[in-house]
């Protein structure tokens, strides 16, 4: 809901504070009237501290006043002329207020929606988790932007403090000044004679004994002001360190964090603007809280005045000087990772940003980035500080790149565009630990220093870690490796350590978060799915309630499923991948059951009318799926079996699409529990071949279930063919006769009740092969 609607709810003193925000510096009446225009603007990617940003503030008035215009040329009648006299007034009122700091107007709205939100949130208590979370999100940024409002007015306090204690000072030297001429006139009266010494020397000793007076207590005055102006900055830089604590391991980490689940599927990182926003605000007023302390330095070494200030200052430049050095260090991040399965001899791309170089002018004497590739134990010393003796794993091509600043977006950044891993070096493993289990990670490295080389930064960032692998047979299993270490890293890990085993729900959180964004599709597992998986990895059927069981690493990836010789993430990725390539618009459209084991089948289909068939994920191959169909079986009159067929895998998908295989099998009538099949798969028929053309047929490929197919069948007629394929309409002169298929004495049923289709598609690509060559002369005839 929007908030004007909301605050106009309000009641009592809460409606009192909300009136009281507007005025003729901004008329209630334009806030009701532009409710909607003003909360659609992102007042706060201004920054108000920037001059240049004044450029997007004219924007907004010049917007604002558009759009009272727009909304004054709009009203008619009686009530509208008036409204129409008053809008345009207000026009040109805040034309003639803020044209000439626009700025001004950004920070009143923004003061005005941050008070309202704040008072409706206080009124009210949210129901909703979208809207708390909205809330709490709302309620976080308001409160770093007050804390930036805070920081503004002590440094702008203390600036004032400085400039008095400055003048101060300046005052106290001219008296001290004058103090040391009284005292050389003084000296100078011995020269004169006793009695015109006599009548000057009074006068003198009168004058310097006043102005010592004023010295002495000016003295102390000044200290006084030294130290209260050092306790300022102390306070000031507490909340300083508070304010960079919440932005740096709070909300960065956070974006961090989402960066890394986004390497499982989760919704986009989302974009750095706030951030660097917020750091640069950090930058800049630590920077000039960093100038203040100096220039009290300054002031101190002018006039030494004996007490506690020397110590005070020099504690204080060393805490600032750590602030903004944590500062700088912490922002160099990764904008975008490295691909987590990285082959060799493979291009491949990243991005690294520094989010206050535009603000401390890094981009003046732009440095220079470096990638290497490390191992994990190196990572691991280089976060202790050991030395690795600048050691690398591997070598990387084109992996130099310069930071290049952007003027429009205010960033700097170093694009590497065509990196390459030449070769890896691999470390001993340990254990039943296979290649693809082994973790790197890319280091970026850069030097460079701010304010004329007075301040010089060495930073560095490690990349998400990264397996390596030399064949795309190897990218299964690095995936599992990358999908459990984005899954279940805990922050601030020693690298690139993640538990040995975890909760189900947990992993069922990450397996649908990987499905939903591989498969591309808001349909992701449900609890059935969930079920059925958890029976496949337990090999059991697990309990009810799954929630405090738990799944290793091993019976991830390493350990094979029962009676098969593929681990429960092969089987699971094998699955994403078809319906990925193959099956993804019938999965959107729910016609795809898949998690369904061939018992589960058997029990659904025999409760529904013959021809009734399902759709599910092979049990037995990797990245197969079935139909199962209930009928009646051909050797047994009256009774009714469930058949499944030998499963559809990439390959025969490549052949023929599911949708038209299922078209070409007569029998499957009805998808369950009751939609008749054209209903849903029609859509994705491939439309009838057109005429043949230059005395060419073309061919066509269709599937038949030999136990439920009647030999040469006219499909109009509604009985089910081995194979149809698109001919000439010209008469043919000699028709032929073509054994398609062999004598089949056998069920080509295999033992429990699948299909082999095998043979059937073998004889198929014959008939493809013949149909292609060109007709001879017995199939000639008119062409029409």
């Amino acid at each position: 809901m929007a908030v004007w609607i909301q605050a106009q709810q309000l009641q009592g003193d809460a409606l009192h504070q909300m009136q009281s925000l507007y005025g003729q510096h901004f008329p209630i009446e334009v806030r009701h009237y532009l409710s909607q225009w003003i909360e659609g603007q992102l007042w706060d990617a201004i920054d108000l501290e920037n001059p240049q940003e004044e450029f997007k503030a004219k924007r907004m008035l010049e917007g604002l006043i558009q759009e009272l215009q727009n909304k004054a040329e709009h009203q008619v009648g009686e009530d509208g002329f008036l409204l129409k006299i008053k809008l345009g007034h207000y026009a040109s009122q805040l034309k003639s207020t803020y044209d000439r700091c626009p700025l001004e107007l950004v920070r009143c709205i923004k003061h005005i929606l941050y008070t309202e939100q704040r008072l409706v949130r206080e009124a009210t208590n949210s129901s909703s988790p979208v809207g708390s979370m909205m809330d709490s999100m709302s309620h976080k940024y308001q409160q770093i932007n007050q804390a930036f409002e805070e920081l503004r007015l002590l440094t702008q306090d203390t600036e004032n403090d400085l400039r008095k204690l400055q003048h101060n000072q300046e005052y106290f030297i001219i008296q001290y000044q004058e103090s040391l001429r009284i005292q050389a006139q003084l000296s100078s009266l011995a020269s004169l004679p006793p009695a015109d010494r006599q009548l000057r020397e009074p006068a003198l000793l009168s004058k310097r004994a006043t102005v010592e007076a004023w010295l002495t207590r000016e003295a102390n005055t000044l200290q006084k002001y030294r130290l209260d102006l050092a306790e300022k900055h102390q306070k000031t830089l507490q909340l300083l360190r508070k304010q960079q604590t919440v932005i740096l391991e709070d909300e960065l980490l956070q974006w961090k964090r989402r960066q890394q689940l986004a390497g499982n599927g989760a919704p986009p990182e989302g974009g750095l603007d706030i951030l660097q926003s917020w750091c640069e605000k950090l930058a800049e007023t630590t920077w000039l809280n960093r100038q203040q302390i100096r220039r009290a330095e300054h002031l101190r070494q002018q006039l030494p005045i004996p007490g506690p200030i020397e110590e005070l200052l020099n504690d204080l430049n060393s805490t600032v000087t750590d602030i903004i050095s944590a500062l700088v260090t912490s922002t160099f991040i990764i904008e975008k990772q490295p691909p987590q399965v990285l082959k060799t001899q493979t291009k491949f791309v990243a991005t690294v940003r520094l989010l206050v170089g535009g603000k401390l002018n890094v981009h003046m004497n732009p440095p220079q980035v470096k990638a290497t590739i490390i191992s994990e134990q190196q990572a691991k010393a280089l976060l202790k500080n050991e030395s690795t003796r600048n050691d690398s794993s591997g070598e990387i091509l084109n992996n130099n790149c310069v930071m290049e600043y952007h003027q429009t977006t205010g960033t700097l950044s170093a694009h590497f565009r065509n990196m390459s891993l030449k070769r890896i070096k691999r470390s001993d493993r340990r254990g039943a630990e296979s290649v693809t289990e082994e973790k790197f990670t890319i280091l970026f490295e850069s030097q460079f220093s701010v304010a004329g080389n007075e301040l010089v930064f060495q930073v560095k960032t490690l990349s998400l870690p990264v397996v390596v692998i030399v064949h795309g047979s190897q990218d299964n299993n690095a995936t599992a490796t990358v999908l459990w270490d984005n899954a279940f890293a805990e922050p601030g890990r020693v690298p690139f350590l993640v538990p040995d085993k975890v909760l189900w729900p947990q992993l069922c959180e990450a397996l649908n978060m990987k499905y939903k964004a591989e498969v591309q599709s808001k349909r992701g597992l449900s609890d059935e799915n969930l079920m059925f998986l958890a029976t496949k990895a337990f090999s059991s059927n697990p309990e009810s309630d799954c929630r405090n069981m738990t799944m290793t690493w091993s019976q991830f990836n390493r350990e094979s499923l029962p009676n098969r010789n593929f681990t429960f993430w092969q089987w699971f990725d094998g699955v994403m991948e078809l319906t990925k390539k193959h099956l993804k618009p019938h999965w959107n459209d729910g016609a795809i059951l898949g998690f369904v084991n061939k018992q589960q089948a058997q029990d659904m289909l025999l409760s529904k009318p013959n021809g009734t068939f399902l759709l599910r994920f092979s049990d037995s191959e990797i990245g197969g799926i079935t139909i199962a169909w209930v009928a009646e079986n051909p050797n047994k009159a009256g009774e009714r079996l469930v058949w499944n067929l030998m499963p559809y895998t990439t390959k025969d998908f490549s052949i023929r699409s599911l949708a038209d295989r299922i078209s070409d099998l007569n029998h499957l009538l009805f998808l369950y529990p009751d939609r008749p099949k054209d209903d849903v798969f029609a859509k994705y028929y491939t439309p009838p071949l057109s005429k043949a053309v230059d005395g060419y047929v073309k061919p066509q490929i269709k599937q038949v279930v030999p136990e439920f197919a009647t030999a040469n069948h006219d499909p109009a007629s509604g009985n089910p063919t081995y194979m149809d394929h698109g001919a000439s309409p010209a008469p043919l002169s000699h028709p032929h006769s073509y054994a398609i298929y062999p004598p089949m004495s056998d069920s080509m049923l295999d033992g429990e009740g699948e299909f082999d289709l095998d043979d059937t598609m073998d004889v198929a690509r014959h008939v493809e092969e013949l149909l292609r060559r060109p007709m001879d002369s017995q199939w000639s005839g008119p062409q029409s």
